[in-house]
């Protein structure tokens, strides 16, 4: 008699190197890709990449325009990357502030310069940074914002909390959903009925109204940090639901293959059954839904820092950088610069969906079962 196997593990691992194989060789999703890892490490090594840190700030150059980069003299001699210090002015006249280059002494722009003390990967103390001025010079390439911060450094900063959200709500709500969805599915009969009526319960509440509620109940104390981190948890535990009707449905038609069923024949557990036999199967399309709902959660810190249920000054994110500098529609228009953080969440976005949309054609399900 004939021994019924689930696909080898070998053809599972060929399908998914010739899947990334195929991602890489197609243009557009190799320069997310690209760009993608770029940012994380942009945001892994913020403290090094940075002239400055997150809550450095000069009161004497608040909102000050981005700073003029020199190379040559006043000879017009070519001398290398310097800047200027720069001071503020108030014109009566017309009510703004104005501000002017002290074109008396030049200040190079030194590389591994020594500045504010951090720790590299939070434990390895260092001092130096990627690039910089000596004071009182300030280096803001895309400009200051409100408090004198620098706006280009606080976008790394800020990327560490965009950008690692997304995997936090991933990593609590996806074994819940998939674990959940499975179970339903494989059970079937009334457990499966009263485990999607649970997770359509789930799926029912309102996400927003219940943000502005936890808003106003939670203790006044808690840092900015720990208040999203309380969020996003709560999120996480609402947003599983949806992948798991999905899984159930896929896990519905995978017990009826006859490999589940042999096991199933000769005595294997019910849930060993499931982990080693039909979530697998699921494993493409949970592939191609975690780089969906990524942007999700990048948009849901984005929208809720935006409205201030999310991170707080003086920490940054995206989102609340994007509202400072919306915050003033008439410095928006003159500052054009301080819509960055906009325009890198929606590069971000656009990676990320990109490469779903070449991984849900590269793993389309048809392709399964070969091998």
């Amino acid at each position: 008699m004939a021994t019924i196997e689930a696909p080898s593990a070998k053809a599972v691992v060929g399908l998914r190197k010739t899947a990334m194989k195929k991602l890489w060789r197609d243009p557009v999703a190799r320069i997310a890709l690209i760009v993608l890892a770029l940012f994380y490490i942009a945001a892994f090594f913020a403290d090094l990449l940075t002239p400055y840190s997150m809550h450095f700030n000069d009161p004497d150059l608040a909102n000050a325009p981005p700073t003029t980069v020199h190379f040559y003299d006043e000879s017009h001699k070519f001398c290398g990357p310097f800047v200027y210090s720069v001071e503020r002015a108030f014109d009566p006249t017309t009510f703004q502030q104005t501000y002017t280059e002290n074109k008396s002494k030049p200040y190079p722009v030194k590389f591994l310069i020594p500045g504010e003390e951090y720790k590299l990967l939070g434990f390895i103390p260092m001092n130096l940074h990627l690039f910089g001025v000596e004071p009182p010079a300030r280096l803001f390439l895309i400009g200051s914002d409100i408090n004198g911060r620098d706006n280009f450094s606080r976008l790394f900063y800020g990327a560490q909390k965009s950008l690692t959200i997304g995997f936090l709500g991933l990593f609590i709500a996806f074994p819940i959903g998939i674990i959940y969805g499975g179970v339903a599915g494989f059970a079937g009969g009334m457990v499966d009925n009263v485990m999607m009526r649970i997770a359509e319960a789930i799926m029912s509440i309102p996400s927003f109204y219940l943000l502005i509620a936890l808003a106003a109940i939670l203790p006044p104390e808690m840092t900015s940090s720990q208040r999203f981190a309380l969020i996003t948890v709560i999120l996480s535990f609402i947003s599983w639901a949806g992948l798991a009707r999905v899984i159930r449905g896929m896990v519905l038609s995978i017990r009826e293959e006859e490999f589940v069923q042999a096991a199933a024949a000769i005595g294997l557990p019910e849930f060993q059954n499931i982990i080693r036999h039909v979530l697998p199967q699921t494993a493409s399309f949970i592939i191609v839904s975690a780089t969906l709902q990524v942007p999700n959660f990048i948009l849901s810190e984005s929208g809720l820092s935006f409205i201030g249920l999310g991170i707080q000054q003086p920490d940054a994110s995206w989102g609340n950088m994007l509202k400072a500098a919306l915050d003033n529609v008439n410095d928006l228009l003159n500052q054009p610069w301080l819509i960055a953080p906009g325009i890198l969440i929606f590069i971000t976005i656009l990676c990320f969906n990109s490469i779903g949309d070449v991984l849900r054609d590269v793993l389309d399900p048809r392709m399964q079962g070969t091998g």
